[in-house]
């Protein structure tokens, strides 16, 4: 015994206990293994799920940014296209607006135009017709005192030249006026 007790001694002396040690090796060992297995698995299960949750959260919110870049896009480009159609809308209201104007004024140049050759096809009527009333007026006056002066009747011819010799006399001295 005094050579294990020596050995004791001389462990002790140099500061190990080997046998504690090993206890101590073993105990943590287990316990180790118990929080890989009890702990470990569900805290790194935990920390992959939060970090997939995560990951995917920002790459839904990418989604969403991205989305929503497009949407504003299409509606700038909506509002866009919408301006210029009002835009091409508001030039042909103007421009069927200038063929419309153009369409009264030109038939009105058209019906005053009309209106004024209808007058002056009526004007010319009515003074034809006054002049032929008036011929008629004077052949017979014309006649009537003709007869009277020379106490005989005209021939037809003799009278035609006798009237027209007469409105001929009328122009002159209407060109004189």
């Amino acid at each position: 015994m005094n050579v294990a007790f020596l050995l004791g001694a001389a462990e002790a002396e140099a500061g190990i206990a080997w046998g504690d040690f090993i206890f101590y090796l073993v105990m943590f060992l287990i316990l180790l293994a118990l929080i890989k297995k009890f702990a470990w698995g569900p805290v790194t299960d935990m920390m992959d799920k939060r970090a997939t949750k995560i990951a995917d959260d920002l790459d839904a919110a990418e989604d969403a940014r991205q989305k929503a870049t497009e949407l504003a896009a299409q509606r700038e480009a909506a509002l866009k296209d919408s301006r210029t159609e009002a835009s091409q809308i508001i030039d042909r209201a103007k421009e069927n607006g200038k063929q419309q104007s153009a369409k009264i004024v030109e038939a009105a140049h058209v019906e005053v135009k009309t209106l004024k050759d209808n007058a002056q096809k009526d004007i010319q009527q009515e003074r034809q017709e006054a002049l032929d009333g008036v011929k008629n007026d004077v052949a017979e006056l014309s006649v009537a005192i003709a007869s009277k002066i020379i106490q005989k009747e005209l021939s037809a011819a003799d009278h035609k030249q006798l009237v027209d010799a007469y409105i001929e006399g009328l122009g002159k001295q209407d060109g004189n006026k």
